[in-house]
């Protein structure tokens, strides 16, 4: 199993999974246990865009799906490493993917470009996941 894991490919598609359930776990986590506080500050931010009546719906739809990614990442970590696949991976990477896509259209709306341009990174680590899991 050891040598499975220690692959380069194979390798590189566990780390990047588990750097996806930190990601989005740790932030999906933050926005449940502090809502309130998350739910304040996205209002102020979207106060002048056309999202501003939105923001509740927005807030819960991208925490369950940061939350939804993260749980998924970690399984597809665990079934690389089990060597049982890489589906559940897969659709983790993707909805990760998405994710990030749903927090640029958001921060670009908010004329937020600084933070929008924040995210390109970890949109090209998602959609670079999405290619590495079919291999």
């Amino acid at each position: 199993m050891l040598e499975h894991i220690l692959q380069p490919i194979t390798f590189a598609q566990i780390v990047i999974m588990l750097f996806l359930t930190v990601l989005f776990l740790q932030s999906g986590i933050d926005k449940v246990v502090d809502f309130a506080g998350n739910y304040s500050w996205l209002q102020g931010h979207f106060a002048k865009s056309p999202l501003r009546n939105h923001v509740k719906g927005m807030l819960c739809t991208i925490t369950l799906a940061e939350v939804l990614a993260g749980l998924l990442a970690l399984a597809g970590a665990v079934e690389i490493v089990m060597g049982e696949g890489k589906t559940i991976a897969l659709y983790g990477a993707q909805l990760a993917a998405i994710d990030i896509l749903l927090l640029f259209f958001g921060q670009r709306i908010a004329k937020e470009y600084a933070g929008a341009a924040a995210l390109v990174p970890y949109f090209l680590l998602c959609v670079g996941a999405v290619v590495l899991l079919k291999f």
